[in-house]
């Protein structure tokens, strides 16, 4: 059965975003110097994020919810207005990094729209979502766009009905394999992971080594190539 629905991820897969994330942590770590190693206060601050999920969902937003969070529990009573407020001015930057596409990007998705339609499925906060899509210049391309709150299974399984094929006829692409991989391939789809270098503790999965739907890729241009085979 041919491939009619390729779904991609957009953080790290498309563009930059945890090279953003990375450096506001760096502010972060530097803000709290007075109270804690810079170990700590990122080790702190990932417990506290992932420890937010549930109320706050993923994003930008988010962070800067739990740094805010992490500073209270790390300077107590000795954390000042300024210090709250120049986190809060991380926060603001974070939300209006640039968005840089990588190498070859469009080119891919270009021929990858020569195989199947093109889906976009990303988690976090909408209106952030929806502005670095505009600001991408890639809305063009895809023929529909899925922002969520989490991706797992059944979201997949909602996502392929809705745009009406079945598991086997869709492959999901993503930098993620928690996110991005594993839950597609339980909905049974396809699912390639292109490894991004900057990996969030929240998201690291074992590789489902030697799985029949499953591809582990380079760059997104070979997509096409393994497409192609199925």
């Amino acid at each position: 059965m041919a491939i009619e629905l390729i779904c991609l991820d957009a953080d790290d897969t498309l563009w930059h975003n945890m090279r953003h994330f990375d450096a506001t942590q760096a502010i972060f770590a530097d803000l709290l110097a007075p109270f804690a190693d810079a170990g700590v206060s990122r080790e702190q601050l990932t417990a506290i994020e992932i420890r937010n999920l549930k109320l706050y969902g993923y994003g930008a937003k988010s962070f800067t919810l739990s740094m805010i969070e992490t500073a209270l529990e790390l300077a107590g009573d000795k954390l000042t207005d300024r210090t709250i407020a120049d986190i809060l001015a991380a926060g603001r930057q974070l939300l209006a990094h640039p968005i840089e596409l990588f190498p070859g990007i469009e080119e891919a998705l270009d021929r990858l729209g020569s195989h199947a339609r093109l889906v976009l499925v990303t988690k976090g906060d909408l209106l952030h979502q929806e502005t670095k899509l505009a600001a991408s210049g890639l809305g063009d391309r895809f023929s529909g766009v899925e922002i969520v709150s989490d991706k797992n299974a059944d979201t997949y399984r909602r996502l392929f009905a809705r745009h009406g094929v079945a598991p086997e006829q869709a492959v999901m692409v993503g930098d993620s394999l928690r996110s991005d991989v594993l839950p597609a391939l339980s909905a049974g789809a396809f699912a390639a992971y292109v490894p991004h270098d900057i990996v969030w503790e929240h998201e690291r999965a074992d590789e489902p080594v030697g799985h029949e739907r499953y591809r582990r890729l380079s760059h997104l241009a070979h997509l096409g190539d393994w497409i192609a085979t199925l």
